[in-house]
């Protein structure tokens, strides 16, 4: 279920003086550009004056990564994915939403984000390009590129999110408000506005050139959910909260809890929220947690080095129109 969310006053923050796009090279293996994102420190976290913030954003508090990494700068394309499909041999991901319309490449456009991909099947495709997902604190450290806000920059011009992403403008938070945080109504109302992703590289990017960190679609990340990670998490290059399940037992009988708590343990946290999501959700500090892909789940691949010449430093994204369509929304929490 979609999350209750209002629109934040926080302003959006200009990036630190220094931040630049960094080289970029083209990974020979699924074809896309890659960023270069330098190590660096920042506050990870709950931002400044934002009054979205959930329990599970908080405490902010300073992060180092150590190691600089190479980001996708876009999220991974149905061309992409194409070309991973052929060389593998692994299946395409559905073709129909659940209204039975078209999209991914049956859509006919190769530039659109892939979607419908879980987290075992993001991996495999990682693990091919010889890369593997970000943490949660480098995807946020590259989404904020230098900012402090909870946004690195005006939402409208930087994503694509359930007000924009239809044939026309909506105002999702209060139809979420009025339909209880979401759901069936919800969902439904974005379907008939025809809400649906978009070829990537059409909002402007942040400060490190990277484009739809936020909004368009959801993106893995390497790091198993915990609620209350932030209150132990380490200060220098953070991967994640540890298994806590006991591997005796796949639920994880050895974790207190309801049936959703053990669900929870053994989920992934996702970011950048989506075209389905309200403004809330759309927030660089914005956690949410699943097992399944859906129609908002993409990614985004990272790694140390890529054995390919620098590309050209100017990024053409292409500009070929797509047909946004929704399928399922994810479930929210």
């Amino acid at each position: 279920m979609l999350a209750l969310c209002a629109c934040s006053s926080q302003p959006d923050q200009k990036p630190r003086q220094g931040i630049a796009a960094g080289p970029r090279k083209v990974n020979p293996k699924d074809g896309l550009t890659y960023v270069w994102i330098p190590p660096g420190t920042f506050t990870m976290g709950c931002s400044p004056g934002d009054a979205e913030c959930k329990y599970d954003e908080e405490p902010a508090h300073e992060v180092t990564l150590t190691k600089g990494f190479w980001m996708g700068q876009t999220p991974v394309t149905v061309g992409a994915w194409k070309r991973y499909a052929q060389a593998t041999g692994k299946a395409m991901p559905p073709q129909l939403d659940i209204s039975e319309r078209h999209f991914l490449s049956a859509a006919g456009d190769d530039s659109l984000p892939v979607v419908e991909v879980g987290w075992e099947e993001a991996a495999d495709y990682c693990r091919w390009v010889g890369m593997w997902f970000p943490t949660e604190a480098q995807w946020e450290y590259a989404a904020r590129a230098g900012t402090t806000g909870a946004r690195y920059g005006n939402l409208a011009q930087i994503a694509w999110y359930a007000d924009n992403s239809g044939r026309q403008h909506i105002d999702s938070a209060a139809i979420s408000f009025r339909n209880e945080g979401g759901g069936l109504d919800y969902r439904q109302s974005l379907l008939d506005n025809g809400n649906g992703c978009k070829p990537v590289g059409r909002k402007l990017p942040n400060g490190y050139g990277l484009y739809d960190m936020l909004g368009n679609v959801e993106q893995w990340t390497a790091d198993r959910y915990r609620e209350d990670y932030y209150r132990t998490s380490e200060k220098q290059d953070p991967s994640g909260p540890p298994d806590r399940r006991d591997r005796s037992d796949p639920w994880g009988g050895s974790v207190p809890g309801p049936s959703e708590d053990r669900y929870k343990d053994d989920s992934r946290v996702l970011r950048g929220g989506s075209f389905a999501s309200p403004p809330g959700a759309v927030r660089v500090s914005s956690r949410r947690w699943d097992q399944v892909g859906s129609a908002t789940t993409g990614l985004r691949c990272v790694g140390e080095s890529i054995s390919a010449p620098p590309q050209d430093p100017k990024f053409s994204p292409n500009r070929s129109g797509g047909k946004p369509d929704l399928g399922r929304v994810a479930r929210r929490r």
